[in-house]
């Protein structure tokens, strides 16, 4: 950690809370623009140096994530199901956030993904809407986005994809050998497969090496650098302009208000446990999709009593996540998958909803190999092969050397009754409130994944696989891509934030990551939510010279 130390007492021009994908992007953005910019983290600075190889660390236990034991949660499917302890949500905890350990796709959204309830109509027992904004306004920054940070791809390879101002910076990774069947199998059956945009350097960029495809990515911190997190791309940038103070390891419990009811900064525990007060004139709240609405739920005041920014009652509610299928094939030659990163090629001829048939709804497929040794071999195999013996291990043996999946990411339909909110009992270990999530699936969503279920079998028998075998679709599991609690709009009474991610109740106070989200589109959020912070963080300068904010 490097840059200046600024007092608490003394208002900064800036507050971000999270400093992730999104919250790393703004500390950069502002702190260049001139301003003094604060970054809490509630995770801890780490380094190239602090990772390894451990898969039981980071598969198995929370080593870059949320831990259930000291910030325990609960979820429930259905309304009148009992809320039990799960784990149902997943985020980075560390500088960078979930930027260091994911996998690194990289999608823009389509142009339709902004004006789809225009194109398709209502869907009953949705809030399904249309964006305040279109592609076009984010494009630049989609494209600003892919330079800073650094991402591999082949522009105008994908018929689907929207209009570009340029093309990537970086030329595609090369293809594994789930890329090459993949793309072989597609083009049999008349699909369009393409090189996989990746936040991962194909290249050396900007100081930092080429991927060394040492086949440990997802779900591991990178000690080459090379994938494209912020935490080494643009947050030392940040540190550099000698504006941005980053403080690791404080976890915020409430956005204080003055009495006009803006925000005035936010109260925190540092890494000692120690409460601190640290003034701002601007707050801007990018803790991801789960914990943005559970610390403005926190936050109440005499003038916000259910909670900061929550008037409307809206906080927490449309909650969307990754919802997917996955099918795995077994080939005859060996495929050594646990090489490189996990995603070269995919196909977005499925993307698009369309209405005959019979559901609303549509996904990307990519060609992978989502598993390191022992989750593949507690959850990879098909389940005719033994679970125990010497033919387990025989199976194991060959089948963790000769298989690929193919995982579609597909739609998640915004629905109020899913949603965060405050357990009333349970508490973690600073004593505030724990999450409690309620989610399940709206029919066409599973509609959707049982038709791209089908797909993906299709293609992997194209492929030429020996045996194919799918996951279930109905057990959600973990989920990650947290998206649509504190939707953006036009309409105070509909919507938490504006198009540039500020509060309708609160001036001052902005949310900038996926709970901005209006629709799902087809996952991959972490590209649409690094150009909704460039945009915004673009627009916050702007305002801040025009004396707009104070």
């Amino acid at each position: 950690m490097s840059g200046p130390r600024f007092r608490h007492d003394e208002a900064v021009d800036f507050l971000v809370i999270g400093v992730g994908a999104a919250g790393g992007v703004m500390v950069k953005e502002l702190s260049a623009a001139g301003y003094s910019v604060v970054g809490l983290e509630q995770g801890p600075y780490l380094r190239e140096n602090d990772y390894s190889h451990d898969e039981i660390k980071y598969y198995f236990r929370p080593g870059l994530t949320n831990d259930p034991k000291t910030q325990p949660m609960l979820y429930r499917r259905g309304e009148k199901d009992p809320f039990k302890p799960f784990k149902a949500v997943e985020y980075g905890r560390q500088v960078g956030g979930g930027s260091v350990h994911f996998t690194g796709n990289y999608w823009r959204f389509h142009e339709s993904d902004f004006h789809e309830r225009s194109l398709f109509g209502e869907i009953p027992g949705t809030g399904f809407a249309d964006w305040p904004i279109r592609y076009a306004d984010l494009e630049p920054y989609y494209a600003k986005a892919e330079r800073e940070l650094g991402v591999s791809g082949l522009s105008g390879a994908n018929p689907f994809e929207a209009p570009r101002s340029g093309p990537y910076p970086l030329p595609p990774m090369p293809a594994k050998s789930s890329g090459v069947l993949f793309e072989r199998a597609a083009k049999k059956l008349g699909l369009h497969p393409y090189p996989a945009p990746v936040a991962i350097l194909s290249q050396p960029y900007r100081g930092r090496p080429a991927c060394s495809n040492c086949g440990m990515c997802e779900a591991f911190g990178c000690e080459m650098r090379a994938k494209s997190s912020t935490l080494v791309s643009v947050i030392p940038e940040a540190e550099k302009t000698g504006r941005c103070e980053i403080r690791p390891g404080s976890y915020v419990r409430k956005i204080e208000v003055d009495a006009r009811g803006r925000a005035a900064g936010a109260i925190y525990y540092d890494a000692s446990r120690r409460e601190i007060f640290q003034r701002a004139k601007v707050v801007v709240v990018c803790a991801n999709g789960a914990e943005t609405p559970r610390l403005l739920l926190m936050s109440k005041s005499n003038r916000f009593p259910q909670g900061l920014a929550n008037s409307n009652g809206l906080v927490g509610k449309y909650l969307m996540w990754d919802l997917g299928c996955f099918t795995c094939g077994l080939f005859e030659h060996p495929l050594n998958e646990y090489k490189g990163i996990q995603v070269t090629r995919l196909i977005h001829d499925y993307y698009r909803a369309d209405p005959k048939r019979g559901f609303y709804g549509g996904g990307g497929i990519d060609a992978r190999f989502d598993f390191q040794p022992a989750s593949f071999a507690l959850d990879g195999l098909p389940p005719d092969v033994p679970k125990w013996g010497a033919e387990y291990k025989k199976a194991l043996a060959t089948y963790f050397t000769h298989t690929m999946g193919l995982l579609s990411h597909a739609t998640s339909l915004a629905m109020e009754k899913n949603r965060v909110e405050l357990d009333p009992d349970v508490k973690d270990a600073w004593g505030l409130p724990a999450m409690r999530v309620t989610y399940d699936a709206h029919p066409d969503d599973m509609k959707s994944l049982a038709w791209l279920q089908d797909r993906e079998a299709e293609i992997l028998d194209a492929a030429g696989a020996r045996k194919i075998w799918r996951m279930p679709i109905d057990d959600y599991g973990t989920n990650r891509h947290l998206m649509g609690t504190c939707r953006m709009g036009t309409d105070p009474k509909q919507s938490v934030v504006n198009a540039f991610g500020r509060t309708h109740d609160a001036p001052n106070l902005f949310l900038v990551d996926g709970s901005n989200f209006v629709t799902s589109a087809r996952q991959q959020p972490t590209a649409t939510i690094q150009a909704l912070a460039y945009r915004t963080a673009e627009h916050l300068a702007g305002a801040a010279r025009r004396g707009e904010l104070g």
